[in-house]
């Protein structure tokens, strides 16, 4: 983010005056493209934000004001008010000019180039897909609010060329949509009538999120309408779920955890004395939200840096509205590092919820399926691939024998546990525990089954917990026993777990990290995509 040369430090590079120029606040050219190789090195895809929505208004060091004496036709900027983004005080492009098209995709072409991004995320797809410009506007999902003459064709076009153009120079890129209106087939492929993007943000999760934790009582939060903006999506067009954006992580807003714990984040977060209550709500569901997010939200996952361990502040610039500060310009990551402080079991549960996916796969399953909303008891229950999650945001109450309807028949191990000890928790849920499904109902008659599910097995669940169970099958249990025989763990790690299964669990982990290690062991002078990276 912010990487095109921007001149007010505040706009978070959202103002661009130079489209071919990195801002030199963060290095050289050369430096950039030293980050971009490092990354690939690792195996990492490297995506930029890019800004085509809009131009900063400056005229002296941007590119407003190139046009001034030109016709209305061969202006980089729409004339008038047409022209002018009320709400950003930026120029807006004129797309249907030949020389926008030519402007804007040789600059994606540049980035893809001479840096050898793998891909965009298009800032602001709502401004440009409308004339209104999506101000002072909500959309219900109504198709008459797309596909009108408040629709900017000329933009619309721009986006599927700009798609098309990356996809041939780049058949793997990644291009992400900041869109917040859900337009139909934004993210189907040119070919098939849709505008080319891989994704689009899931806008409407993160103000969900900050709604309830500002509003409403935990009392008040309703399992049905969590589960419904989390999976309110176009079947077949991609989302990037993320339980807090940049509003909250920048210019004075609160993250998910400051508002959870607040100032006792200052006094509270040693590891050498008893949690408080405010401290201990604020953990549980800062991982709870942030688990049924990813899990439940899209079929990707963001994360702003710093929210993964639950940063205490936010990131602001240098501005007026602060006296020109950099007190607040910066991530204090000596508090993840910190032994004593319990930052670090919010970002050993980040790590656990990716190596979940590393080992299920289950953002990139099309099995989602809700089977309970129980707002009484607070108690969310679904299948993302073969995994049956199951959420109790109850404050209180502990349910024994809590039954679960799944799919598939056999035996449930816990895959990963909020209350474990090493994640901050409690350590009431028991690891070494297998759970035997009945069937439910008559076969092949949903309505006759234990919440439409053919197989239930019964739980525990306590308070606040949010717990993921896998089905073992004979072929599981062969490689977790051949698992069990390495001799790569790290004694010190097994000590900080309770059960066996948590053991097995981080036997896992670490032969995944082992593999992991050993790609980093490439040359990161060698320019190379992520796809060609080579271990040695």
């Amino acid at each position: 983010m912010a990487v095109m040369e921007h001149s007010y430090y505040a706009s978070f590079g959202y103002h661009v005056t130079n489209f071919f120029a990195v801002s030199s606040r963060s290095g050289t050219p050369e430096d950039l493209k030293y980050l971009v190789d490092k990354a690939h090195s690792l195996g990492l895809r490297v995506l930029m934000d890019v800004v085509h929505s809009h131009a900063s208004n400056n005229v002296t060091d941007g590119l407003n004001g190139y046009d001034v004496g030109q016709s209305p036709q061969e202006s980089y900027f729409h004339m008038g008010d047409r022209g002018y983004h009320k709400l950003w005080d930026s120029r807006l492009f004129n797309y249907a000019n030949w020389e926008v098209l030519r402007f804007l995709l040789s600059n994606l072409r540049y980035w893809m180039d001479e840096f050898m991004f793998d891909g965009f995320r298009f800032d602001g797809v709502t401004s440009m897909l409308y004339h209104h410009h999506g101000i002072n506007m909500g959309f219900t999902g109504d198709y008459k609010e797309y596909f009108s003459l408040d629709t900017d064709v000329d933009a619309v076009v721009y986006m599927m060329l700009a798609n098309h153009l990356m996809y041939k120079l780049l058949p793997e890129a990644t291009v992400v949509a900041e869109d917040v209106s859900g337009m139909p087939v934004l993210c189907r492929p040119v070919d098939e009538g849709g505008v080319g993007f891989d994704y689009r943000l899931a806008m409407a999760i993160p103000d969900r999120w900050i709604d309830y934790l500002k509003n409403k009582d935990d009392s008040e939060w309703s399992m049905g309408e969590i589960a419904h903006t989390l999976t309110n999506r176009r079947y077949t067009e991609k989302c990037i779920a993320y339980a807090e954006s940049h509003d909250q992580s920048i210019v004075g807003a609160k993250t998910i955890a400051f508002l959870l714990m607040d100032k006792e984040m200052y006094t509270g977060m040693s590891d050498l004395q008893p949690a408080s209550p405010t401290i201990d709500r604020g953990i549980a569901l800062q991982k709870m939200i942030h688990f049924i997010t990813m899990a439940l939200g899209g079929d990707g996952y963001l994360n702003f840096m710093g929210n993964e361990f639950g940063h205490p502040e936010w990131i602001d610039f240098p501005r007026e509205g602060n006296n020109w500060s950099y007190d607040k310009c910066r991530r204090q990551w000596s508090l993840v590092d910190t032994d004593h402080l319990r930052y670090k079991y919010m970002n050993a549960f980040d790590q656990a919820m990716n190596a979940l996916d590393e080992r299920f796969a289950f953002l990139s399953s099309s099995k989602q399926i809700v089977s309970d909303m129980n707002e009484e008891k607070k108690v969310i229950v679904f299948e993302r691939g073969d995994l049956v999650f199951v959420f109790n945001f109850h404050p209180n109450k502990t349910y024994e024998g809590y039954k679960v309807g799944c799919d598939l028949p056999g035996k449930y191990r816990v895959a990963l546990d909020s209350d474990a000890l090493v994640f901050g928790g409690h350590g009431r849920v028991g690891h070494d525990v297998d759970h035997f499904t009945s069937p439910e109902g008559v076969p092949e008659v949903p309505e006759t089954n234990y919440n439409n599910r053919p197989n239930s097995f019964k739980v525990l669940s306590p308070p606040r917990t949010c717990v993921a169970y896998y089905r073992l099958d004979e072929e599981a249990e062969r490689l977790e026993g051949r698992a069990g025989t390495t001799g790569n763990t790290c004694p010190e790690i097994m000590d900080a777990y309770a059960t066996a299964e948590e053991a097995r669990w981080m036997i896992w982990q670490r032969m995944f990290l082992a593999r992991s290690e050993g790609s980093l062991r490439g040359s990161h002078s060698i320019r190379r995509r992520p796809n060609e990276a080579r271990c040695p």
